[in-house]
């Protein structure tokens, strides 16, 4: 996913960022110091263990999105795969974002919205 820096954010390591036409959102950059105004090709990292129907709940509209909403990051994509092991897959325009997930299983095809207080970006080309 291509990343325009906009800010540095409150907590150390964290920025503020605009995600071409899909929203901004804010994450931990896991990668060398960036500033404002510098563009990135970065890839999603999103730690811990999510909830279906609860972390991730059906959006409507059927539109890619990012967004913050206070201290929770909301992304809103397709789900395109879940494995027997719980790993999920939320496609966000040409990107596929992993993570693990508990719960009932939910429709594969249809759009949701995946909240986590805390998400890191990685440069693709480290």
């Amino acid at each position: 996913m291509n990343i325009h820096i906009l800010e540095q954010g409150p907590r150390t390591g964290e920025i503020r960022f605009a995600a071409a036409e899909w929203g901004e959102g804010r994450a931990l950059w896991c990668g060398p110091p960036v500033q404002p105004g510098e563009v990135w090709e970065a890839e999603w990292e999103l730690p811990g263990l999510f909830m279906s129907w609860i972390d991730i709940v059906p959006a409507p509209g059927g539109a890619f999105g990012l967004r913050t909403e206070g201290d929770t990051v909301i992304l809103t994509g397709m789900l395109e795969n879940f494995e027997e092991d719980g790993t999920g897959y939320l496609r966000l325009g040409r990107d596929l974002i992993m993570f693990e997930c508990l719960g009932e299983p939910m429709a594969l095809g249809g759009f949701v919205e995946l909240r986590t207080r805390e998400a890191r970006l990685y440069p693709v080309n480290l």
